[in-house]
């Protein structure tokens, strides 16, 4: 078996630190829970000082596995809060939105100009220019049906 240097509770709050400057230089939420587990190894080895390296590693290990898998669950099961839930989703903002045909669909396919762009869409046969709504998004494709605007009186 090969023999490992001790390492000392300190040893492990530099190790954290070091972790913990990486995740400000670096993008993602990976290191900082690498960090905290390291910082908490600083302290369990602060508290029992004659634990071994090779524990200390291994429960450093399942710390930050651990650490890592619980943080995913819990952004998956409460995600941040945005007040432009669509900002990147283009597609999905155009949901609800009143379009011309640029080009007639023809069994179930056809084409509306947005913007600067050319974007697909699925729905009736209708000929150019008639108003759809969109109501869904499929991948890159929108979703139309032929808008009959409410009489209102």
């Amino acid at each position: 078996m090969i023999e490992l240097p001790e390492i000392t509770f300190w040893w492990w709050w530099i190790f954290a630190l070091i972790l913990l400057l990486l995740e400000i230089m670096v993008p993602g939420a990976f290191f900082i829970w690498m960090g905290v587990s390291a910082g908490i190894m600083g302290f369990l080895a602060w508290i029992f000082p004659g634990m071994s390296t090779q524990v200390e590693i291994l429960l450093f290990s399942v710390l930050s596995v651990a650490s890592v898998l619980i943080w995913r669950a819990y952004l998956k099961k409460s995600p941040p809060k945005n007040d432009q839930p669509t900002l990147n989703l283009r597609g999905s903002q155009y949901i609800g939105r009143h379009l011309t045909l640029s080009e007639p669909i023809i069994n179930g396919i056809g084409k509306v100009k947005i913007d600067d762009t050319t974007w697909k869409v699925n729905g009736p046969d209708c000929p150019a220019g008639t108003i759809v709504k969109v109501v869904s998004l499929s991948n890159t494709i929108l979703r139309v049906e032929i808008y009959k605007p409410s009489k209102e009186l």
